[in-house]
């Protein structure tokens, strides 16, 4: 008899447990601060929040960008356990005082998702300047977006802490837009045959890393080339009226060397 109370009361406890209702799973946030790249000044804050139903929402506040200009803007890094991290100086390896695209690559990765205001947010729209948010007259810079899940590439959620965000777009020789007079041509236009486009547009502005992200010990690994999609258009004002920029069907960037863990 006492071992039927017995089962009788831990059925009872069961049965209590599986008709209380589950909590939903929080969303889960991490935060980015955004620091300065090539002596720009500018800075900021961003909040990558990872919704409960795999969407991803982004949240970015700058300041002390270029004004009244569109700056290309990314998540950068891995889903396969790479290193990445923000560079500094170290990895001006021209010797012309700023690190470009090209020099800052190896060390915060390749374009990961692109930080678009509408439309595909694929790598191929890394520079879709079109459709990347634009600063103030004061320079600065608000975006908010949620990406959906299905949108989002494989293991973004999972490896949010791998992430980091940089922004793009310099100004040299202090006219407070981009120029060829700043530093000359780009030389990322230029790998993809493309001229008139100023080197100011494409170097890097800032970059931050998620707080408190481990990074690991890893080895070597390369990381596929990134492309622009067909039709990807300038900032206004910055590529001459013969500009190849708009018919050309994609920008290419180098392969990655970083580590994969």
């Amino acid at each position: 008899m006492k071992f039927r109370r017995t089962l009788f009361a831990v059925s009872a406890v069961a049965a209590m447990v599986l008709a209380t209702p589950t909590a939903a799973l929080a969303d889960e946030s991490v935060h980015v601060k955004l620091l300065e790249l090539n002596n720009t000044g500018a800075s900021g804050n961003a909040t990558l929040t990872a919704l409960n139903n795999g969407d991803l929402k982004i949240s970015i506040r700058s300041a002390g960008l270029v004004p009244n200009s569109p700056h290309a803007q990314h998540l950068h890094g891995s889903a396969t356990g790479m290193d990445f991290h923000c560079p500094d100086m170290s990895a001006d390896t021209n010797g012309n005082g700023y690190v470009s695209t090209e020099e800052g690559m190896p060390s915060y990765g390749d374009i990961f998702v692109a930080l678009t205001t509408k439309g595909d947010t694929a790598k191929a729209s890394g520079l879709a300047v079109d459709r990347m948010p634009t600063a103030d007259a004061k320079g600065n810079l608000a975006y908010d977006r949620t990406i959906a899940s299905a949108d989002l590439p494989k293991g973004t959620i999972e490896h949010l802490k791998d992430l980091h965000i940089v922004q793009h777009g310099v100004d040299a020789n202090g006219n407070n837009k981009y120029d060829l007079d700043g530093l000359g041509e780009s030389t990322l236009a230029q790998s993809a045959g493309l001229s008139g486009i100023p080197e100011e547009a494409t170097d890097p502005a800032t970059c931050g890393m998620v707080s408190g992200a481990p990074q690991a010990r890893c080895r070597s690994a390369a990381s596929p080339p990134a492309t622009a999609p067909p039709g990807t258009k300038p900032p206004s004002g910055t590529a001459p009226a013969d500009s190849r920029y708009s018919r050309r069907s994609a920008f290419s960037y180098s392969p990655v060397v970083a580590r994969t863990c």
